[in-house]
């Protein structure tokens, strides 16, 4: 690119006067805010615009919390497209409906924000720092709901620049840099790894593990994927942390353990089962002989569901399980209601609550409420598996005990059939195995 230095100097020039004047507010330093941003939209000089977002993103990582906040809300209100503009461009359309003008209709509804967070996005750093700020802005938005426009552009932008073209899969052995395996100790979400013994346990022969990044962040990973080379279905996780050290060569199933998303800023931002793919082919291609790709998966919002059912009368209990199609008798409903919090009280139960729990699970896997409450199942339904089977305490920590009774499922993934289970998914319906329809019935 040829630049244009006397812009640029100038440029920086006028914006470090800006910065240097006396400011003795936080509402000084967003009224600073403001005019930069105006004249990064305003700069025909690429190499000018750069130099002035990399101004303001500097300035932006010395603010402290309730001053980006106030520069979020400046970029959600601010950079809206105008209203006169569009309703002609509208009316324009609607009298002569051609291509001109419709896309004229685009350019006038297209928000300024969007061209100002792309500019911000060429700076050094920037891809990273806008990351940081939809971090920021979901954080804030339950109690901010004026930053929807900004997230709604955001979550547009960085799903477009984050997409499968540009992510890159990396293996992640003990070799790997101490900076990422630190990363992945911190990052992992599902079981936590504690310290480098464990660590070095998740690595072994029998296990593997990848991470997903991209060019702009090369040291920031984006998912971390961990797996368990197994004979047969794994249907607890104990034994898969522990130090087994199986002969791969002999095993036949891949368990899918933990999938940690790194980045919070960008929650909701779908990768797609091209993560999944990518991972079941570099699996194959080093292990030909695994034949089934599975997850033992938390359920996280079992117990969320089940307590409201609980907690009103019999007789209104009874109905909203009979909406389920799930009938429960009054006994059932007592026992369920003593929610057993250890492992004596719920061995003592066992007998009824076990076949009880295990057939709500799959009631609730099945429901569309799952979707809503279960991020895991949203996920792996979503990408095509199907459920494949609900395993009685499959995990003995804590919280999977408060959240599903300690209960997991697996999610099987078989590749000829993804397609046809996403689609059945978008209607509404969950692919299950002929072990969960039985529980159903």
């Amino acid at each position: 690119m040829d630049l244009n230095w006397s812009g640029v100097l100038s440029s920086i020039a006028d914006v470090r006067r800006l910065w240097n004047e006396p400011s003795k507010s936080k509402q000084s330093s967003i009224e600073h805010a403001e005019p930069l941003a105006d004249r990064i939209l305003a700069e025909h000089d690429g190499g000018a615009s750069i130099a002035l977002a990399a101004t303001l993103l500097a300035q932006y990582e010395r603010w402290n919390d309730d001053e980006k906040l106030d520069f979020l809300k400046l970029l959600s209100q601010r950079y809206n497209p105008r209203e006169e503009p569009v309703r002609k461009a509208a009316e324009n359309y609607l009298a002569f409906p051609t291509i001109n003008t419709l896309r004229h209709l685009e350019r006038a509804v297209e928000p300024p924000r969007k061209e100002l967070l792309s500019r911000i996005n060429s700076a050094p750093g920037g891809t990273a720092c806008l990351v940081k700020m939809r971090e920021g802005v979901l954080r804030n938005l339950p109690h901010c709901s004026e930053l929807g426009p900004l997230e709604g552009d955001l979550r547009l932008l960085l799903g477009s620049w984050f997409n499968r073209g540009f992510l890159q899969l990396q293996r992640i052995d003990w070799k790997t840099s101490a900076s990422i395996l630190e990363k992945l100790i911190d990052y992992e979400a599902v079981h936590k790894i504690e310290g480098w013994d464990d660590l070095r346990r998740r690595l072994a022969p029998d296990r593997r593990c990848f991470a997903f990044f991209h060019p702009n962040l090369p040291e920031e990973p984006l998912i971390f994927v961990e797996i368990a080379i197994v004979c047969g279905m794994a249907g607890a996780i104990q034994p898969l942390l522990a130090d087994c050290k199986a002969d791969v060569t002999s095993c036949d199933t891949a368990i899918f353990y933990s999938i940690s998303n790194c980045q919070a800023g960008l929650r909701n931002i779908s990768f797609g089962n091209f993560l999944l793919r990518q991972v079941l082919t570099e699996l194959v291609s080093e292990i030909p002989g695994l034949k089934q790709f599975a997850t033992l998966s938390p359920i996280p919002g079992f117990r969320r569901w089940l307590e409201p059912m609980l907690a009103i009368s019999d007789e209104e209990s009874s109905r909203r399980f009979r909406q389920l199609s799930f009938n429960i008798k009054a006994e059932e409903i007592t026992a369920l209601r003593s929610f057993p919090e250890s492992d004596q009280l719920l061995d003592q139960n066992s007998v009824v609550l076990k076949p009880l729990l295990i057939r709500l699970c799959a009631s609730y896997l099945t429901s569309a409420d799952a979707s809503s409450l279960d991020p895991v199942a949203k996920f792996h339904l979503g990408n095509g598996a199907r459920i494949e089977r609900i395993n009685w305490m499959a995990d003995h920590s804590p919280t999977r005990k408060k959240e599903s009774f300690g209960m997991m499922v697996n999610y099987l993934y078989e590749p000829a059939q993804l397609e046809r289970n996403q689609a059945f998914f978008a209607e509404g319906n969950m692919a299950r195995s002929s072990h969960i329809e039985k529980l159903l019935r």
